[in-house]
């Protein structure tokens, strides 16, 4: 598993400005959209193209073109959808699918309520997008969803993570593809109820407000 943190003086301000417990919603959705933009540049320098003919005004060229069958982004719902915007802004001729996963406050683990994902990913290479890498259990989920319908070449895009969750998600998928995670920032530790320190609070709650 390869796990590359961002190290870029934009991110490390829209990060803190995140962070700020006194950042209203509007804005907190605004700079994860200007932050997934930054990490998405990332993630995306691996990005399967093809060539293709085309004609500029001046003469004929052989250029780029994503390739086929294209890329699909991932984002796990609920807080996830906050960071598709700024996946899309980049690819927007990118497929789209969507996860419906809730940790169960207990247990911390990831229950599946919904899914839209083709039933076969082989070849395709998948992008998740989960604000928040915290225990592992629900990206480790997410990711095995994938890996059960054929995809290999799978890449997380994530804000924070704690380094329990990083251990866990390596520890579970070993060798069996090639994952990525890409993130802003690894933060210290876990509290007793599972949540990153100093992290941002609840990234769903933030972007959208509390849904009791």
């Amino acid at each position: 598993m390869e796990i590359n943190v961002i190290e870029h003086p934009l991110v490390s301000h829209k990060l803190t400005v995140l962070r700020d417990k006194e950042t209203p919603s509007p804005i907190f959705r605004q700079i994860v959209e200007e932050i997934i933009m930054l990490l998405s540049y990332e993630s995306t320098r691996d990005v399967l193209v093809e060539p293709v003919e085309i004609d500029t005004p001046v003469a004929h060229m052989t250029g780029s073109a994503l390739a086929t069958p294209g890329p699909i982004v991932v984002p796990i719902l609920r807080a996830g959808l906050g960071m598709l915007e700024g996946m899309t802004r980049l690819m927007p001729t990118a497929e789209v699918g969507f996860l419906g996963m809730k940790r169960d406050e207990t247990t911390y683990e990831a229950v599946t309520y919904a899914n839209r994902l083709p039933d076969d990913l082989s070849g395709r290479q998948c992008f998740v997008l989960d604000p928040m890498l915290a225990t592992g259990h629900t990206l480790i989920a997410a990711i095995d969803y994938l890996l059960e319908r054929g995809a290999r070449d799978v890449t997380a895009i994530c804000i924070l993570a704690a380094p329990e969750g990083l251990k866990a998600l390596e520890e579970h998928l070993a060798d069996r593809a090639d994952v990525r995670i890409v993130l802003a920032a690894v933060d210290e530790k876990l509290n007793e109820h599972g949540y990153i320190v100093p992290g941002l609070g609840d990234a769903g709650d933030r972007l959208y407000g509390v849904v009791d």
